[in-house]
């Protein structure tokens, strides 16, 4: 697929002609791409029928200027264990005065440029928590090339097409989705339900974007129905419960988890530095039961590096997994850093937190005093054709871990930023 190469000047560019334009995950012109229908919404925003909040100006490319940076013949490999000297000092100068329980890797692969990397315990394993959802797509993408190997579009079609129920899979769930009728063009943003209907596509986007656990259940679960059906994929309702209820637990569990690690392995990413075992809701595991799950620095900086090269399943899953995680919405954590706003950001956080009772101590979201996990991937591309890699987790306990992270994003750029 030939894309052409995007620049936040061009995005700006763009947003002179959509000057409306409301934030949104995939990007804004994707609708007739994806049949997401939300992104219909968006385009009546743009247009002007509709209200709605301008996003930042890095949030403006279009579907066909997101390209992946690394797939050219003849480019040299990144060796994420060899640091650069002077980006490793300046780095280590940035965690220097803070708690030790971070992980980091930091890898500047700016067109032009030799690659560097920096890290700071990058092996460490921490929780994975809502990040834990890129190895879902992955697998989901896997298994797509799998049913239709030399036909892209066929992939796209059966994804825009398949309309899947949420049923017991998405409970509980606490994050809210946007739902929107297009003939009605009533608006929502809710929790999902058990009735709800939407598409594949739709779903993996609420998992990447809105970070749904209810999504990322859903979604999990296709993923283990086109591994055992194959071209019989859909199956029936009948033929799915049968499924379920009939294979032995067990072995639903080695499906579960092969169907979403193996991307990762054959994308390099060995299972010391990352294994998701565990589905995210409670409605999920008592139908598939889980197994152990964690993640490092290392492990998933080297997910954002098998992205540009194109080696998560291939260049064209890699390019639809990245195009997901363009951040045109609210930014959040790592991505809310005003240095950011002039970006491009391809991004996914998550979070885990857990309070007991502390004297003198008020614990909140983001700020747990038994666990705090918080943990950000990004993908940056600036005005000036930087482009950097960034992966980081943290265990930082009684802090608000997402302003912390959002004021480490705010160094890093100014640490790669050219001098003034």
């Amino acid at each position: 697929m030939t894309s052409v190469p995007p620049t936040v000047a061009a995005g700006l560019a763009l947003a002179a002609v959509l000057a409306a334009l409301a934030p949104d995950p995939y990007p804004i012109d994707g609708y007739g791409r994806t049949g997401i229908r939300r992104l219909e919404r968006q385009r009546l925003i743009a247009d002007g029928t509709l209200p709605g909040t301008k996003p930042p100006p890095g949030a403006l490319l279009g579907w066909r200027q997101i390209r992946l940076h690394r797939v050219s013949p003849g480019t040299p490999p990144v060796d994420l264990d060899r640091a650069d000297p002077d980006l490793q000092r300046r780095v280590e100068a940035l965690f220097r005065s803070r708690d030790p329980n971070y992980g980091f890797v930091l890898v500047d692969i700016t067109p032009g440029r030799d690659a560097r990397v920096a890290r700071v315990q990058s092996e460490r394993r921490f929780m994975p928590g809502s990040v834990g959802k890129l190895t879902i797509v992955a697998g989901l993408f896997a298994e797509l090339k799998r049913l239709f190997p030399g036909d892209e579009e066929a992939r796209l079609a059966l994804l825009r097409s398949r309309v899947v129920r949420g049923g017991r899979w998405v409970v509980p769930n606490s994050h809210t989705v946007p739902v929107y009728d297009p003939q009605t063009k009533a608006f929502r943003s809710r929790t999902v339900q058990e009735t709800d209907e939407f598409t594949l596509f739709e779903w993996a986007d609420h998992m990447i974007s809105a970070s749904s656990n209810a999504a990322a259940s859903v979604v999990w679960k296709e993923v283990m129905l086109l591994r055992h059906f194959g071209s019989a994929y859909p199956p029936s309702p009948a033929a799915e419960q049968a499924f379920f209820a009939e294979t032995r637990k067990s072995e639903l569990t080695e499906l579960a988890v092969d169907v979403v690690n193996t991307p990762l392995r054959n994308a390099g990413i060995p299972e010391e530095d990352w294994r998701l075992g565990t589905m995210f809701t409670r409605g999920a595991t008592a139908v598939v039961p889980g197994s152990s799950s964690y993640g490092t620095a290392r492990g998933f900086a080297r997910y954002l590096l098998a992205l540009e090269e194109g080696r998560v399943v291939d260049p064209f899953s890699s390019l639809e997994i990245k195009r997901l995680m363009y951040q045109t919405q609210r930014r959040i954590r790592y991505a809310s850093s005003p240095a950011l706003a002039d970006a491009a950001v391809y991004f996914k956080s998550g979070s885990q937190y857990r309070c007991r009772a502390e004297e003198g101590f008020e614990c909140g979201q983001y700020r747990g005093n038994v666990e705090n996990y918080m943990n950000s991937v990004a993908t940056v591309e600036t005005g000036d054709g930087r482009v950097y890699l960034v992966a980081v987790m943290s265990n930082v306990l009684r802090v608000n871990s997402a302003t912390d992270h959002q004021a480490l994003a705010t160094q890093v750029e100014r640490l790669l930023a050219p001098p003034r």
